[in-house]
């Protein structure tokens, strides 16, 4: 009989302690899926922290970036600015500009029936050659006193063009001028002065290389050119039995028949 007790208490024993063990084990598993839990989420916190970090100098390059494309734009606009300013102070100070403003007249002239206006202002000084253009015309000048001086004492040829033969006064003309001009030079005095590229020149305006132009038998308007020279005298191939001179234009002879003066060589005619 206490042998049988002490196996049931023995049972006893056992089947308290298996059932005190088994909620310690539940608990002991709770608490460590708790902390593993914890653990996870500690961890998703720290990733979140992490990449948040990362992304907040990405945040960082955008301000810049919007800051230096801000700079760059204000910078263009100053410049746009500043070239418009520019460009109207140009517009504003142009001469042009000014010529447009002036006070324009029309002036017209008749020249064989034909009726031509332009407009003139009226405040304007003479107008000037240009400094290259007047170059251009000294030079060509020079080069045609060159070509009429080399023929001096050479004698008069009716219809002569050649430096080997002689030379009539348009004949000689047209040789000194042939190179030098763009136009068409006649062959004859009287279509000499009526060449509607030359542009006609008082006697007081007189410059090296003008036509000078005479009535000597009373045919057509003129019928006889020499070239001015300077000094009041001009050079010529006068009549048959006289030799290329230098002759003044004061002379009673030639003053008595002078009928005016052309201009050829002009920045807009030379080569």
């Amino acid at each position: 009989m206490a042998r049988i007790n002490k196996v049931s208490i023995t049972l006893c024993a056992l089947l308290f302690t298996s059932l005190s063990i088994t909620p310690l084990a539940h608990a002991s598993e709770q608490a460590r899926s708790s902390a593993s839990h914890k653990s996870h989420q500690a961890k998703d916190r720290k990733k979140k922290t992490t990449t948040s970090k990362t992304k907040a100098p990405a945040k960082t390059s955008s301000k810049k970036k919007t800051s230096t494309l801000k700079s760059k734009t204000a910078a263009q606009t100053k410049r746009s600015a500043t070239a418009s300013k520019t460009a109207l102070t140009r517009r504003t100070h142009s001469p042009a500009l000014k010529t447009a403003s002036a006070k324009m007249v029309k002036k017209c002239t008749i020249h064989k029936g034909h009726k031509k206006c332009v407009n003139v202002n009226e405040e304007a000084k003479p107008l000037t050659i240009a400094d290259a253009h007047k170059v251009r015309v000294q030079k060509a000048q020079k080069t045609a006193m060159n070509k009429l001086m080399g023929q001096l004492g050479k004698p008069y040829r009716w219809g002569g063009t050649s430096p080997r033969t002689g030379f009539d006064c348009s004949g000689l003309v047209y040789f000194a001028y042939k190179d030098l001009v763009k136009i068409r030079i006649p062959r004859t005095a009287n279509e000499m002065y009526h060449l509607r590229d030359a542009r006609a020149v008082d006697r007081g305006e007189l410059e090296s290389g003008d036509l000078v132009f005479f009535r000597t038998r009373g045919r057509g308007t003129a019928d006889h050119v020499g070239v001015y020279v300077g000094n009041g005298k001009f050079i010529q191939s006068p009549r048959t039995g006289r030799d290329i001179q230098i002759t003044s234009l004061s002379e009673d002879y030639w003053a008595n028949h002078y009928v005016g003066a052309r201009r050829v060589m002009t920045p807009k005619t030379i080569r």
